[in-house]
């Protein structure tokens, strides 16, 4: 009688979770650099170009904010520290549908801009009136609030810009600006978004716990979509009446 075939042993496999070390995703500068969140990794340059996604209320705990989030893209590694820059923010979707109600005018609309440190970027407002408004009207609200905006934002830098987001500010310019057309109940910035990366400040040149891992930030768009972002932000197409 033939011996039995010893059986195979199994193949090994490797832990990967050994290998995973965790990282501090640290806020731009704009917000004091502190830790917003943990990621694992196993190597320090997959890291770069992920997006992490926090509220207001996590960097300053005030919770009247909680509805905003803001969005970080890696761009740099210090030792443990993964270092961000800011692309973008928006509301929740059930503040924004709290807002809306019956017998009343949302309008909405897209302005891209440039601001004094060559940012280019696209802001989405959006307003609410206490009653019906005319279509002439809401035409009339979009072109005064394109104009607002822009000549806000090519004055400011974009960590001014996005202060004024955040604090409200912003809204309460374009609000005021829109009056004499149409007393609005509510203005928000409701999303904003980095169409392309102007001057980005640099970390010191000093690691704390290692070498920094050297990354080039493309955010730009291409040619022919920017002369398109810059034509929009100077004029506005009139929309039809059938909003």
């Amino acid at each position: 009688m033939p011996a039995p075939k010893p059986k195979a042993k199994g193949r090994a496999t490797k832990d990967k979770w050994k290998s995973k070390h965790w990282y501090n995703v640290m806020s731009p500068e704009m917000f004091n650099r502190q830790k917003v969140a943990e990621t694992l990794c196993d190597e320090p340059e997959k890291l770069i170009g992920r997006v992490a996604e926090v509220t207001v209320q996590d960097i300053n705990g005030d919770f009247s904010k909680m509805h905003i989030k803001l969005r970080f893209k890696v761009n740099d590694i210090r030792g443990s520290e993964a270092h961000t820059y800011f692309i973008g923010h928006d509301m929740s979707s059930d503040y924004v549908r709290r807002m809306t109600r019956r017998r009343k005018s949302k309008i909405d609309m897209v302005v891209d801009t440039r601001t004094r440190d060559d940012y280019i970027i696209r802001l989405k407002p959006l307003a609410i009136s206490g009653n019906r408004v005319r279509s002439s009207q809401q035409s009339a609200i979009r072109h005064i609030m394109n104009v607002t905006l822009t000549d806000f934002c090519s004055t400011k830098p974009l960590d001014e810009v996005v202060k004024a987001i955040i604090s409200g500010q912003l809204a309460k310019i374009a609000a005021s600006a829109c009056k004499p057309i149409h007393p609005l109940q509510r203005v928000e910035i409701q999303k904003s978004e980095i169409l392309k990366a102007g001057f980005i400040p640099e970390l010191p040149a000093e690691a704390e716990d290692g070498e920094p891992i050297a990354t080039e930030i493309s955010e730009e768009v291409p040619a022919a979509a920017e002369s398109e972002v810059i034509e929009a932000a100077e004029e506005i197409t009139p929309e039809s009446d059938t909003q």
